[in-house]
């Protein structure tokens, strides 16, 4: 979410400083994502306090058929680049979805949005992603 590994570090470590202050004083939240909102809190603090892009308007494509392949060929950090560069909150709804670990449900209680407000984010996010995709990992027999 950073853009930038030494900070997403420094973010790490902090959030986990808290969290062992926590519990060593017996307050540790009972949210079961209190580590991650902790951590993009402390991201989206960080990333005000920086240069900000300008909105652009980026072209969208269609979802392939093959995009899963078009990303398996892709390095993760090409993936986490592209994504970083998303503005908040879709880059949290972008990066949430592509980890692959949450459900419909902890999407939305992670990100704090309203299901259409999710739903848009993720799709125009992906919309942009094919674009730049089809872009970068031209498509199987082209």
């Amino acid at each position: 979410m950073t853009g930038d590994a030494v900070t997403a570090q420094e973010i790490f470590q902090a959030t986990m400083h808290e969290m062992a202050l926590r519990l060593a004083q017996g307050e540790l939240p009972n949210d079961r994502f209190w580590l991650f909102r902790e951590a993009r809190g402390r991201c989206l603090e960080i990333s005000e306090t920086g240069l900000q892009a300008e909105p652009v308007e980026m072209e969208e494509h269609p979802l392939a058929a093959d995009a899963s392949s078009q990303i398996e060929k892709l390095e993760p950090m090409q993936l986490a680049v592209w994504i970083s560069g998303a503005p908040e909150p879709q880059r949290t709804a972008l990066a949430l979805f592509y980890l692959d670990q949450f459900d419909h449900e902890d999407l939305l209680a992670l990100t704090e949005l309203k299901t259409a407000e999710l739903g848009k984010l993720i799709a125009n996010g992906r919309q942009q992603f094919q674009a730049w995709l089809d872009v970068t990992v031209p498509h199987e027999g082209t």
